[in-house]
C-alpha cells in the first residue's frame, strides 16, 4: 500500500487554492474570537485592540488595557493579592511575554515588549528553615515609561523604573532603574556608553 507521503505533492497542488481562499477569512475570525474571549474576561477592552491569541490570565485579573494594543499569542498576565497590571495605549506585547504583578506593573504608551520578556514585581521570601513555596512574596512596583523597547528574553525585576525612550537589550537582566533614553545590556544590565562619549574616546 502506498504511503500517504506519496500523495503529498498532488494533495498540496489540489488544496493550495482552497487554503489561499480560506486562510485569510479564518485568520480574521480567529482574531475576532480571541478579542471576544478577552473582552468577556476583561470587560471594557477597546475595539481597537488587536488580539492574535487569547492571553493566559491568572489571579485577580486586575488588568487595565489601553487603546490600539497589539497582543501576540502566548501572552501571560498574572495579578495576585493587591497587584495590578496597567498597559498604556499603542503598546505591542510580543509572543510569550510574561507580566506578573503582586504590587503594580505599568507599561507606558507606545512601548514594545519583546518575545518571551519577563516583568515580575515580586520575589519569594527565602531563608533558612523557610518553605519557599509558602514563604510569601516581597513586591515593589515596576514602571516602564513611554516608547520603551524591551528586547527578546529580557528580564525586568522588582522595583525597577525604566525611563521614556530607553532600550533594554535582548536577554538583559534589569536589576536597577534605567534613565530616560538610556540603552542597557547584559547580566546584570549596564548602560552602553553614549555616542558622544564613545566619539570622545576615539578622538
Amino acid at each position: 500500500m502506498a504511503s500517504p507521503l506519496a500523495f503529498k505533492p498532488l494533495l498540496g497542488l489540489v488544496l493550495w487554492p482552497l487554503a489561499s481562499l480560506v486562510d485569510g477569512p479564518l485568520a480574521a475570525w480567529r482574531r475576532l474570537w480571541a478579542y471576544a474571549r478577552l473582552r468577556a474576561a476583561l470587560p471594557g477592552v477597546e475595539p481597537s485592540v488587536v488580539v492574535l491569541g487569547m492571553p493566559e490570565l491568572h489571579g485577580t485579573r486586575r488588568i487595565g488595557l489601553g487603546r490600539e494594543l497589539y497582543l501576540y499569542p502566548g501572552l501571560y498576565l498574572e495579578t495576585q493579592e493587591a497587584g495590578r497590571i496597567d498597559i498604556g495605549h499603542g503598546v505591542v506585547m510580543s509572543r510569550g511575554a510574561h507580566v506578573v504583578a503582586f504590587d503594580q506593573v505599568s507599561i507606558g504608551d507606545g512601548s514594545m515588549i519583546g518575545e518571551y520578556a519577563s516583568l515580575r514585581d515580586a520575589n519569594h521570601r527565602h531563608g533558612e528553615g523557610m518553605n519557599l513555596r509558602h514563604s510569601g512574596h516581597e513586591a515593589r512596583p515596576i514602571r516602564i515609561g513611554r516608547n520603551v523597547w524591551i528586547g527578546r528574553g529580557a528580564v525586568v525585576l522588582a522595583g525597577v523604573e525604566i525611563g521614556d525612550g530607553a532600550v533594554v537589550g535582548a536577554n538583559a537582566v534589569v536589576t536597577r532603574s534605567v534613565a530616560a533614553g538610556q540603552t542597557v545590556v547584559g547580566v546584570p544590565a549596564r548602560p552602553l556608553p553614549s555616542r558622544s562619549a564613545a566619539a570622545g574616546e576615539q578622538a
